[in-house]
């Protein structure tokens, strides 16, 4: 099932959609109880927002290896793992913006996983059965303030930074599934899920085990190699296999 947040007169709501296109919106959200309100509804006739606004954003760093080494990074022994702000989130089509021209800032493709029933201590043999669904993610950085600070949050945080999209998909298996980012349709980064260095439910159980997870929050699980800079007017595509694709431009 695909899951959105759409626009309507009474303010955001969620939605699924149905197998003819349109949606159902819903009282309530999709990891307690809900019940659909109204008459579905075409794509057309409501405004998407961002498919998700979690309490949490947690990134991962250097879980591909060929990535870790095009930065010249070890692979670390146990997840990478850093907060970023959840209002960097935008959803699919919405301009990217470059605050800093003049700092290179990079794209990096990325699988998002949506928590759906939260936990503290998770034990990796029991972490399949937290998770909501998953989405297409984008992490876009700024290098210059990454390694000027050492650390990633701020780098990782500006608005528009994190797209995530364009749904949550609950009926999908995100093992060996190809990523693949465009830059004005040149192919930039190709992998798949399969070489992720530590497993989703590794990612899982280190977090949860420093802090509760919550339903809602997302987990961003690491980017492969191939990233590079972007810079205004580029288009900047991106998709993972049997799970959607996400479209934006980058403005200055």
């Amino acid at each position: 099932m695909k899951w959105v947040r759409v626009q309507t007169g009474e303010g955001i709501r969620w939605g699924y959609h149905l197998q003819d296109g349109r949606i159902q919106t819903v009282v309530g959200e999709p990891w307690g109880g809900f019940a659909d309100q109204g008459a579905p509804v075409s794509a057309s006739q409501v405004g998407l927002s961002v498919p998700v606004f979690p309490r949490k954003l947690i990134a991962i760093g250097r879980n591909y290896a060929k990535h870790a080494a095009e930065r010249g990074n070890e692979v670390p022994a146990e997840p990478l793992f850093f907060l970023v702000s959840p209002t960097a989130l935008i959803g699919d089509g919405e301009a990217i913006r470059l605050p800093n021209r003049e700092d290179r800032i990079d794209h990096e493709a990325e699988l998002a996983v949506v928590i759906g029933t939260g936990g503290k201590d998770i034990s990796e043999e029991n972490a399949w059965d937290h998770i909501f669904g998953y989405a297409c993610a984008m992490d876009i950085t700024n290098r210059v303030q990454q390694e000027k600070d050492g650390q990633f949050t701020r780098s990782k945080s500006y608005d528009t930074f994190k797209p995530i999209g364009p749904w949550i998909e609950t009926d999908w298996q995100p093992s060996d599934r190809i990523i693949r980012l465009w830059v004005n349709q040149e192919l930039k980064q190709e992998g798949s899920t399969s070489e992720m260095v530590h497993s989703i439910p590794r990612l899982i159980a280190t977090v949860s085990a420093v802090f509760p997870l919550e339903s809602g929050d997302v987990i961003l699980t690491g980017t492969p190699d191939g990233v590079g800079p972007l810079a205004p007017g580029d288009n900047v595509e991106m998709e993972i296999e049997g799970l959607g694709r996400l479209s934006h431009p980058v403005v200055g």
